[in-house]
């Protein structure tokens, strides 16, 4: 009697934790901020425009159907993509357009720093992180759908 006892009072405890951790989990669970918005993170690590297009085409569809109002979207773009954010980028109107749509792109600088490239290299409206890989962590962390096309 004693341990189905035993059993019994952990089970519920179990149960009252779980309830009492369910209200925080869809805030990070269904890529849905606080403030209602959607939230996406694309990677790209690919350096050629054929790639590149199909993200910028993703980013769209997304603001499109959701609302760019209604969607937090970041663009992480670390080794071989990186190419893509400097000036002389077959695809730069496009990521400049992409920015002036709220959309967030960042470089990681431990690339560029492997590569030799500064800002001054870049594109000017794109933003900076330490490491490419170490922000889509902190972004899955914070619910952030992950997307690679």
């Amino acid at each position: 009697m004693k341990l189905k006892s035993s059993i019994c009072h952990l089970a519920a405890a179990g149960v009252m934790c779980a309830a009492l951790m369910m209200p925080a989990l869809p805030a990070l669970a269904d890529g849905v901020s606080a403030g209602g918005k959607e939230k996406v993170v694309f990677q790209v690590s690919e350096g050629n425009p054929k790639n590149w297009n199909l993200v910028l085409n993703n980013v769209k569809n997304v603001q499109d159907a959701l609302g760019k109002d209604k969607v937090d979207v970041e663009v992480v773009v670390y080794g071989p993509g990186i190419g893509m954010l400097k000036f002389d980028s077959p695809v730069n109107e496009r990521i400049s357009d992409a920015v002036d749509n709220g959309v967030k792109i960042v470089a990681c600088e431990n690339t560029m720093k492997a590569q030799n490239l500064s800002k001054d290299d870049m594109l000017t409206k794109i933003g900076y992180v330490p490491g490419g890989v170490i922000e889509l962590m902190h972004k899955q962390q914070q619910g952030y759908a992950y997307i690679r096309p």
